[in-house]
């Protein structure tokens, strides 16, 4: 049984973790102002975020932009290239009225609560399920010393099992590639992390505008928010003598922050910001563990929904024009994706849920299931599909380690989950097919460092050909497809040595 999806779980990491030094403190957190036009806007409906996607071009959207001052809408910022224009409006009939608009394609509210809820959802931490003892964790940097490890090393099964610690003595990746990490912020004072983060690729994103200046882009409560800093260690944690070692560290790392304070949630009008900021400022692959609130799937005849799936749509499509590979997490529900209907009873997650059943023909979790972005199950220490992964025959294109309580490795930890970066300097075990995608977006930065021009699609195929398939389990029903494509592994568990053999 999946983990419940609670706003931290569906960040897809499962809240299971192991703090190694406690006694570490947490950086402060942040605060976000209101916005500025909210006073301006029309006071006979809750003041709502809206996208409208119009025919891109300065003449359309221009008269686009007439018509939403008139239907009562503030525009926030108007992205020509790709035709989002993200808007605050009060009016309950904004949507509607924009659909009838001429170079209007589709127009949503990105939300079902009020632009200033803040929300007080509980949500789980990394729990200190198992702390090492002053001996064990003598006798674990001891024996990464001898074996010229960092020293947590030995506690990270995730590297060997895609033969990243391999990869790392022939090419640990080029500093001209840079992951960009679209979550809730990174920590980039981690000793773990600073050497190889890029300030001048990060961002807050957090409203749909991109705020550049320092530290905006660290979490905004480092107690709370440390899934973005976990992502980034797993990608490129600094071989330097400290703590963990990421599967490509060699390569850059920048973080684009997209959840709302204190909610988490990640709205479409912050991930369009993100995709758009990516194309925009030479990021190679981008990192996606989320899906983009409040639908867990967006469904296509739903207005609302329709216009999250195309605004976010034309921002990846854009990022993935510009040269940049999207790498997504499948989700923690352990659902069959390619299955006729599909049960979301969590959406809308930023009010009051529904029951529903969905068509995932027509419905979608974004950006995970947009066209061109890579799907990434998770797997545990055996190989095996993790118990929560979703899968699917068709959905699923690689997988990689993303923990498994269930799957228990004989090392002196005992803990089937993945060890990485937490905010304050610290290091925590998570699980999730969160945890699964940075070992995916490493694998294709240490490819993009091999094959440097070549383009996001030949980076997805690489990816696939060099996956290792472990096909499908005896007497596992879930499990369908043949030996090289199935729905559990999709291609099969990405291989970090062979992306860097030339």
């Amino acid at each position: 049984m999946a983990h419940p999806r609670s706003r931290r779980s569906r960040l897809l990491a499962l809240p299971l973790g192991l703090a190694l030094t406690a006694s570490l403190g947490f950086l402060p957190g942040a605060a976000t102002a209101a916005p500025k036009d909210a006073a301006a806007a029309p006071a006979d409906g809750p003041l709502l975020s809206y996208v409208v996607n119009a025919t891109p071009g300065h003449t359309v959207l221009g008269g686009v932009e007439k018509a939403i001052s008139k239907a009562g809408g503030k525009v926030v910022i108007a992205h020509e290239r790709i035709g989002v224009i993200v808007v605050h409006s009060a009016n309950p009939r904004f949507a509607e009225t924009m659909r009838t608009v001429p170079g209007v394609q589709s127009a949503g509210a990105t939300r079902t609560a009020p632009l200033k809820a803040t929300g007080t959802t509980d949500v789980g931490k990394p729990q200190k399920i198992e702390r090492l003892s002053a001996s064990q964790l003598r006798a674990v940097t001891a024996a990464a010393k001898a074996n010229g490890q960092e020293p947590l090393e030995p506690l990270q099964w995730d590297l060997p099992a895609i033969k990243a610690d391999q990869a790392a003595k022939i090419d640990p990746g080029s500093r001209k590639v840079t992951v960009g990490i679209i979550d809730t912020g990174v920590d980039d004072t981690h000793p773990d992390l600073k050497a190889n983060f890029s300030a001048k690729q990060s961002a807050n994103c957090v409203g749909g505008v991109a705020d550049t200046s320092p530290g905006s882009w660290r979490p905004w409560d480092p107690d709370e928010d440390y899934h973005g800093t976990h992502v980034a260690g797993t990608i490129a944690a600094a071989r330097n003598g400290v703590g963990v070692a990421g599967v490509a560290p060699g390569v850059k790392i920048s973080a684009i922050k997209v959840s709302e304070p204190k909610t988490a949630m990640f709205y479409a009008e912050s991930v369009v910001c993100a995709f758009v900021f990516a194309a925009d400022h030479g990021i190679a692959v981008t990192n996606n563990s989320y899906y983009v609130d409040p639908w867990m799937f967006n469904c296509k005849d739903d207005a609302d929904q329709a216009a999250i799936i195309d605004a976010v749509g034309r921002a990846a499509k854009y990022a993935q024009s510009k040269g940049v590979l999207n790498v997504a997490a499948a989700g923690n529900s352990n659902l069959d994706l390619a299955a006729d209907k599909l049960p979301d009873a969590t959406s809308p997650d930023d009010s009051t849920p529904v029951t529903r059943t969905v068509n995932p023909k027509t419905c979608w979790d974004v950006p995970t299931q947009l066209p061109g972005t890579v799907t990434v199950a998770a797997t545990g220490v055996h190989n095996a599909k993790s118990y929560y992964s979703n899968y699917g025959l068709g959905q699923i294109d690689v997988a990689a380690p993303g923990g498994d309580a269930k799957q228990v490795p004989e090392l002196p930890a005992k803990n089937g989950n993945i060890l990485s970066t937490v905010p304050g300097g610290d290091w925590a075990y998570l699980a999730g097919t969160s945890m699964a995608t940075p070992h995916v977006a490493g694998v294709a930065a240490l490819l993009k460092s091999t094959h440097p021009a070549s383009s996001p699609q030949e980076i997805q195929w690489l990816l696939k050909e060099q996956a290792d398939n472990p096909g499908c389990p005896t007497g596992d029903a879930t499990c369908t497809g043949t030996k090289h494509l199935n729905s559990h592994f999709g291609y099969g568990i990405v291989d970090a040595l062979a992306a860097v053999k030339k």
